[in-house]
């Protein structure tokens, strides 16, 4: 029998991997101007947003700038061009661990063909800041960050299937926390570290910040569900407790506030460079904290959380799924019923937790505002959410791992 690695192993594993990582992104693309790069992109806000899943990436263009993104991206294609071409949806349904296999395989070519497209955009950026620009040097370029996102692609692999957690996500967590010393609430907080009250009221409102983020990513709605074996019982409704569906309050986790704080950044980047009355116009209308800012703002916010949500939970599978299991929602008739009973619930869901996003997103501007506190301009809100969703995650992946060792020595 195939002899499983401990948890000491797998830390090891996944420890080293991503220290790795780390590195790779402070060894340098030779031929770069890079003090003169960073000193022109350090006040870019749409590259500091990129920098914070890239680990700073993005302002060092070292081997490993691309980071973890392309995979990411491609994942999110994927799972579109599976709700849409039937073929692969029942690829990913029926064909069981072949088809998964072959899902992967598939994102892995999208991965490198979108690894080689940011590589190409991203050389021709740099045109101006290359000491000798000639074809060879863009062939290098390309070829070095290409593969340098192929590796990382490669090492989140390995994190998954040999150490702990999910490698993607244990990444872009990492970068995150590599960010946090450079966070503008943690350089005023250092420089005002003798105002003990000012301290003290800071730490109270990051450990309520993150006190919101769990009970946001934790919070669902239990759907109960009973099967026709318990019809007819006496004790059918305390059965009915211990069998339900969660449905989780914010289905899309911190997507739907990554992708709206992307697409409001991205046009105050894209303008700047045209530098006329029009897109002045456009960086006055989307300035942060106006009313026009933050509507438009909750608005994208909740249009994600629905998309991801309508990707994430197929309402028509749930209630097929409860049919061939024989078990149906109490007073509830299955099939179109049930789909419209779970359509409603998950509307409701989905716009309550698109409103605690933007609201979590907009507390240190709400303090600033309220309290004059401008120590909390710059908190990372977004990280703070993706820190607390990969932590959770990883904490119940060990707990699972724990458990099930128990029961090998048990059976043993």
């Amino acid at each position: 029998m195939e002899k499983k690695n401990t948890l000491f192993e797998k830390s090891i594993v996944t420890i080293s991997i991503l220290l790795i990582c780390r590195i790779g992104i402070f060894i340098p693309i030779p031929g770069i101007n890079h003090d003169e790069f960073y000193k022109n992109i350090q006040n870019n806000g749409f590259l500091n947003f990129l920098n914070i899943f890239s680990g700073g990436g993005f302002s060092t263009i070292g081997i490993f700038a691309l980071g973890i993104i392309p995979y990411i991206n491609s994942s999110i294609v994927m799972q579109l061009l599976i709700k849409v071409i039937p073929s692969l949806e029942t690829l990913q349904k029926q064909e069981g661990e072949i088809g998964r296999q072959k899902i992967n395989q598939i994102t892995r070519y999208f991965t490198f063909i979108w690894a080689c497209i940011q590589s190409i955009l991203i050389t021709l950026w740099l045109k101006p800041y290359i000491f000798d620009w000639y074809n060879h040097f863009i062939f290098d370029c390309i070829i070095t960050l290409t593969t340098g996102s192929m590796i990382v692609m490669w090492f989140s692999e390995i994190i998954t299937e040999y150490g702990i957690g999910n490698g993607s996500s244990l990444l872009i967590f990492q970068n995150i926390i590599s960010n946090i010393p450079k966070n503008p609430l943690v350089i005023n907080m250092n420089k005002q570290i003798n105002n003990k009250s000012t301290f003290i009221f800071i730490l109270f409102i990051c450990i309520i910040i993150l006190v919101i983020c769990i009970v946001i990513q934790e919070s669902k709605r239990k759907i109960n569900i009973i099967s026709s074996k318990q019809l007819g019982r006496i004790d059918t409704l305390n059965v009915n407790s211990q069998n339900y569906i969660p449905l989780k309050i914010n289905q899309g986790g911190v997507m739907p506030i990554v992708f709206a704080s992307a697409a409001m950044t991205l046009p105050t980047y894209l303008t700047s460079k045209l530098n006329n009355n029009y897109s002045h116009n456009i960086d006055q209308y989307l300035l942060k904290n106006q009313i026009n800012y933050l509507l438009l703002y909750s608005l994208l916010i909740i249009v994600f959380s629905y998309f991801y949500s309508s990707i994430i939970l197929n309402k028509e599978d749930i209630a097929n799924n409860l049919n061939k299991m024989g078990a149906s929602i109490p007073n509830i008739r299955p099939g179109f019923e049930t789909i419209r009973y779970l359509e409603n619930i998950l509307n409701k869901l989905t716009f309550i937790g698109g409103i605690f996003l933007f609201f979590i997103a907009q507390i240190p501007y709400i303090m600033f505002h309220f309290a004059k506190l401008n120590n909390l301009q710059g908190f990372g809100t977004t990280s703070l959410l993706i820190l607390v969703n990969v932590s959770i995650d990883t904490a119940k992946q060990i707990q699972t791992y724990l458990i099930s060792k128990q029961y090998d020595n048990m059976i043993e």
